[in-house]
């Protein structure tokens, strides 16, 4: 029987809620969802007309091409009328809640810093097996009620979520994690059907692996479109995966995003923490590289504390560690740290103290940022800019306010077209700088140019 006129009317809603069709949708076999169309009387003609693809493609697919690029699945999705959520690429129960704004969040009356006490209870049970820093560690965690899982997945289905991470993550370094968040949190609606499916046991553990890195990256770009509680949910779910796939390496790079939120919070002591038991993960894995990374972000830490003493010991110690690291054998998470992203986190550190400590560091900061902003290249867009916006800092420290002032223009230039909470917000102690030399009419241009982008207020 054929269920569509000549003049493409959309597909009646019960040919989606056939078992067989079902399944196909929960595993994006789009093939196999041609095919079934096929044999409900959809022509090849029709199918193209409603997706958007020529004849010739749907033809490819109908004779097995795969279809993974995230837009053409959205597009196909919404050209054939597929119910939300049947796919995992839009709006379901399981998504809305990890989309949902900090407003939405479990416990929103409770005091920013309770929350950090109870995501590093949380992290402190994960890592070391016990209540280090008290017995409440998890009431935060959501876990929604998860769609229909597939009957049965093999090793194909996590590599496709493994390259579906590494696209978006691509995405987020280059644009900002406002640029993917709602596709990386899509792709976990998806990708969380997979826990109720059955597969052998070397499956699963990379499935929990996978997933782990899936919700890395939502912790990550929750964190850059200014989702704190949104973060802190999804951190808490990838130490969990990440646990239960025995992957240390994983655990030291969750543990060290989540110590970046709370540096960014101005919340040094509980970042220490954080960083530390990253650390231990870091060790266990056998990994000098990660090791270094946690060390260097934990010497930003003390020097948030003004600490220079131990700031400049957990440098150094970060720089001793990336001289012996085997980076052919690093963990994948750590392998972006390389010398230029060492002298990103030396001027960073330098910076903070020069704020924090004495104007001398801007000595130490200012080549080792100009390293950094020279070789960063245009797919760590956001790193460039938040280099740019520290060596602007260090140029009003220093007195050079009219050199500091192009620099700063040029931070917020790049910042622009970026999609990152975080760029703006980093960019107060450059405004704060600026302020206090308002006198000088760069700097006051600066100031409030800087005010603009950031919606803060400058000194009148």
């Amino acid at each position: 029987m054929n269920t569509m006129s000549t003049q493409g009317s959309p597909i009646p809603t019960e040919v989606w809620d056939h078992q067989e069709m079902r399944d196909a949708l929960a595993r994006r076999e789009i093939s196999s969802v041609y095919r079934l169309l096929r044999r409900h009387g959809v022509s090849q003609r029709q199918i193209a007309a409603l997706t958007g693809q020529s004849q010739s493609e749907v033809s490819e697919i109908l004779k097995g091409r795969q279809v993974m690029a995230y837009d053409v699945l959205t597009r196909i999705a919404i050209g054939l009328g597929v119910p939300r959520g049947y796919m995992g690429l839009a709006y379901d129960e399981t998504t809305a809640v990890r989309v949902a704004a900090t407003a939405d969040s479990p416990h929103p009356e409770e005091d920013e810093s309770v929350k950090r006490r109870k995501f590093l209870a949380h992290a402190a049970a994960v890592t070391v097996g016990a209540a280090v820093f008290g017995a409440d560690s998890g009431s935060w965690v959501s876990h929604p009620t998860q769609t229909p899982a597939p009957g049965r997945i093999g090793m194909t289905d996590v590599r496709q979520v493994e390259a579906a991470t590494r696209a978006l993550r691509a995405l987020d370094y280059q644009y900002g994690g406002g640029s993917c968040r709602d596709a990386v949190v899509a792709q976990l609606s998806w990708g969380q059907q997979m826990l109720g499916a059955s597969s052998t046991d070397i499956v699963r553990q990379r499935l929990f692996v996978a997933l782990a890195d899936l919700h890395n990256l939502a912790g990550w770009t929750s964190f850059d479109t200014g989702l704190m509680d949104s973060a802190r949910n999804h951190f808490g779910q990838a130490l969990d995966l990440a646990k239960q796939g025995e992957n240390e390496a994983l655990m030291a790079n969750i543990l060290y995003r989540m110590g970046r939120v709370y540096l960014h919070q101005n919340a040094p002591d509980d970042a220490l923490k954080v960083f530390q038991l990253g650390q231990l993960a870091a060790q266990n894995s056998g990994s000098e590289l990660a090791v270094g990374i946690l060390c260097a972000n934990e010497a930003w830490a003390y020097a948030k504390m003004g600490s220079d003493e131990q700031a400049l010991k957990l440098l150094g110690r970060a720089r001793d560690e990336f001289s012996r690291a085997n980076v052919a054998e690093a963990p994948a998470w750590a392998k972006f740290f390389n010398e230029i992203d060492l002298s990103s986190m030396i001027g960073t550190v330098h910076t903070e103290l020069a704020q924090t400590v004495d104007a001398k560091y801007t000595r130490t900061a200012i080549p080792a940022l100009s390293k950094a902003i020279n070789n960063f290249g245009d797919e760590y867009a956001r790193s460039r800019s938040f280099n740019l916006t520290s060596m602007a800092i260090n140029h009003l420290l220093e007195g050079d306010i009219d050199h500091g002032a192009k620099i700063g223009r040029q931070a917020v230039d790049l910042s622009e077209s970026l999609k990152s909470v975080r760029t703006k917000q980093r960019m107060e102690p450059l405004r704060q700088e600026a302020d206090k030399r308002r006198n000088n009419p760069e700097a006051r241009e600066l100031a409030d140019r800087v005010a603009r982008f950031t919606g803060t207020e400058s000194a009148a």
